[in-house]
């Protein structure tokens, strides 16, 4: 039991670690904040007259090569997925990840405290 808990928080460690990287750059946390808050926006790679793809490449004055790259590390890092229905490109934020970056910030201060409270409460040396 102890074990299958250490693995979860293992794995929501890597998860949670491969999203801030990729939201490291600031390209890709405004690309991810523009579709966060759209909630699902439609990417028409061939239209340019109002469509998000062309909003966001006109908002950042940049290609849509690059574009293309920050969205697949964003896919890759599990923050956003994306289906294709003919010419369309369909982004959505992924509601798991979504859901651990909440965790993460509603419980970062408690978790830190309670990791200061057990060094308080560890005689061991090698706490302090």
């Amino acid at each position: 039991m102890q074990s299958e808990v250490r693995e979860e928080i293992v794995l929501r460690t890597q998860q949670l670690a491969k999203a801030f990287k990729a939201l490291s750059n600031e390209n890709r946390l405004t690309i991810y904040l523009e579709i966060l808050r759209h909630r699902e926006g439609v990417l028409k790679p061939d239209d340019a007259c109002g469509c998000m793809l062309a909003d966001i490449i006109q908002s950042l004055n940049i290609g849509a090569p690059t574009i293309s790259h920050h969205m697949k590390e964003l896919i890759n890092a599990d923050l956003i997925e994306v289906s294709k229905q003919g010419k369309f490109i369909h982004c959505r934020v992924n509601p798991d990840t979504q859901y651990a970056l909440e965790q993460f910030f509603s419980r970062s201060g408690k978790i830190q405290l309670e990791k200061e409270s057990d060094k308080a409460d560890d005689p061991s040396p090698l706490s302090a």
